[in-house]
């Protein structure tokens, strides 16, 4: 059974769910990708008044869904529910961040990045620039 979020999830519990998707899609959560988290977290703007206790249960919703038959599905529903518009490609910059991470790319990151791509209707030359400019970010 899945954990209910107490509250509905805030426009900043929707990015922490995405960059966890993204993390956990390959069935490998790796530090580098966990580092780039907490890096986005308490470094953006947009988590200033976050409460950063909430990423564990954040977490574990993503987890708990990840269990499910259709559990990517309801996650979409979810963040389409409570992401606004203006931060979809927000949501898309740090997923391709915490993909980026670890400096390779699965098949499944590659997988759920287009899904994220087409859920939250990213446009494909928004979407290239974002990508370039993670794989810019995390080149070594």
């Amino acid at each position: 059974m899945t954990q209910q979020v107490t509250h509905p999830m805030s426009p900043q519990d929707c990015l922490v769910a995405i960059m966890v998707a993204v993390s956990a899609s390959d069935e490998n959560i790796r530090t580098a990708e966990l580092v780039q988290i907490e890096a986005a977290v308490n470094l953006l703007p947009v988590f200033a008044e976050y409460d950063i206790d909430r990423m564990r249960q954040v977490s574990q919703v993503v987890f708990d869904l990840f269990e499910q038959e259709d559990g990517l599905d309801a996650l979409f529903g979810l963040i389409r529910e409570n992401l606004p518009v203006r931060l979809n490609e927000t949501a898309y910059a740090l997923a391709c961040d915490v993909a980026a991470a670890d400096g390779a790319l699965a098949e499944t990151e590659l997988r759920l990045l287009e899904e994220i791509r087409y859920e939250l209707e990213i446009d494909r030359l928004h979407a290239a620039a974002i990508e370039r400019g993670a794989r810019a970010r995390h080149t070594v």
